[in-house]
Order: C-alpha cells, then structure tokens, then sequence
C-alpha cells in the first residue's frame, strides 16, 4: 500500500527537526563538558535515544503497510506534533546552552525556576516528547506502534525523570550550601 505524501512530507520534517535538534545537543555538550559537566544516566539516554528512533522508522512502516491517509486521526496527530516541537523551541530557548538530550550537570549547575519549571516540572519530556511521538503514531495510524512501543519508551522515559529528580536534588543542596546558584 502506498502512504499518502503529505505522511512523507511530515516524516522528512520530523526526521529534520530531530536531527537539527540532535546536532544543537552535540554543541551544547560539548561546551557543558568544556565547563566541567559530568554525564548521568548515560545508559538511559542512550536507550532513548534508540527508542525513539525505533519509534520513528516503526511509525514510518506502519503508516506504509497500512497504507495511511490523511484523515481526522492523522490531522490531530499532525497537530499534536506541532504543538510539540513549538514546545520544544520553548524549552531550549529557556533553557539555552544548558539543553541537551542527554543529563548533563555542572559542578555550579543552575537550577531553572522560572515560570515554565514552576508550571511543568519536566516540560521537555511532558510538553515535548510524549506529545511528539503521539502526534507521530496517531498521524501514521501507527497503533501496534504505540501499544507495543510506547509503554517502554515511557517506561526508560520514567527512569530518566528519576535521575533528573536526583540530580536536581544534590543541585538544591548544594546551592543550599553556596556551591551553586539557582536561576
């Protein structure tokens, strides 16, 4: 079956936008590093970063096999999607030089408090991610996808805002203690 070619139109940008996004990381690591950073949970962030894109290519051959069509299901996923990645510019835009894909921390690393933190403690996860791979599997059709995929990548998704709390907490006692500073 043939998958409409605004599907494919949507999976070459999403594919983009990832991939710029990936490459923004890159820099920003290498300067957090630069700086002092240390990596936690190397381990998790490499686990999803393969499952997201397992997620992806999964959407992109579901949509094929069942030769998906624009429809009220896939304009809200399309939706979705978008709402997710103007999410995403938020994110890194308040989040600056600090944003990577990977938990990066500083031996003075800032806290956010600002507004967006204050609102939605995990904002890149809740506001982007979830939202992203979503938007993607509704606007594919992509449901074996999303039932079989999406409990394990909220599963690691889960282990990673764990270690972002640990991390956040040594963080708070330090700065407690005036070894760093919140923002």
């Amino acid at each position: 079956m043939a998958l409409a070619p605004s599907l494919y139109a949507l999976f070459a940008l999403a594919l983009a936008l990832r991939l710029g996004t990936v490459a923004l990381s890159r820099r920003h690591e290498r300067r957090l590093r630069a700086r002092g950073a240390v990596e936690l949970g190397a381990e998790t962030s490499l686990l999803l970063a393969l499952l997201h894109a397992l997620i992806y290519l999964a959407c992109l051959l579901e949509g094929l096999a069942r030769g998906a069509h624009p429809d009220a299901t896939s304009y809200a996923g399309m939706t979705l999607y978008a709402l997710s990645m103007l999410a995403l510019a938020v994110v890194v835009r308040r989040l600056g030089p600090l944003w990577t894909v990977k938990l990066l921390v500083l031996p003075d690393h800032p806290v956010r408090r600002d507004w967006l933190f204050r609102f939605v403690r995990h904002p890149n996860y809740v506001l982007n991610l979830v939202p992203e791979l979503i938007g993607l599997n509704l606007a594919f059709h992509a449901w074996t996808t999303l039932a079989v995929l999406g409990p394990l990548y909220l599963a690691v998704l889960i282990v990673r805002i764990l270690q972002e709390e640990r991390a956040h907490r040594t963080m708070a006692g330090a700065s407690d203690q005036g070894a760093g500073g919140a923002t």
